[in-house]
């Protein structure tokens, strides 16, 4: 569900950055600025729903197919943060949207981890489909 909400946020954010780079740039640099930022933002917004869905459906699932689905997700998703902090800094951590993002990104992520790779999950589809 958080990645859901997290591309939730992307998306809404997304309006945001271009008022932004508009205000912090001359009109010249924004209009070369704001649209490859609009495909980055919704092209990553977009993205993270269906993630988070398929991440969700699988979640309940002990077979492989599940296992594979969540553990990857978990993995890629747990280098976010880090990434994000090599990249960027804490130069960003003033903006309100962003914090909401990152801390959505690091509760993900350990929450992910925590989910994929403890306990061993007990519901198959088989045993779902026979009941």
């Amino acid at each position: 569900m958080l990645l859901l909400l997290l591309g939730i946020v992307h998306l809404v954010a997304t309006p945001h950055i271009a008022a932004l780079i508009r205000h912090s740039a001359s009109t010249g640099a924004a209009d070369n600025l704001i649209p490859p930022m609009l495909l980055n933002h919704i092209l990553v917004g977009v993205l993270l729903l269906p993630l988070g869905f398929l991440t969700f459906y699988a979640a309940p699932y002990s077979d492989r197919w599940a296992q594979v689905i969540v553990r990857t997700t978990a993995l890629t998703v747990a280098t976010l943060p880090l990434t994000l902090l090599a990249l960027m800094g804490l130069r960003y951590f003033d903006a309100p949207l962003f914090v909401v993002g990152f801390l959505l990104v690091v509760t993900a992520s350990v929450t992910l981890l925590l989910a994929a790779f403890s306990r061993p999950r007990t519901t198959d589809s088989a045993d779902t489909a026979h009941s």
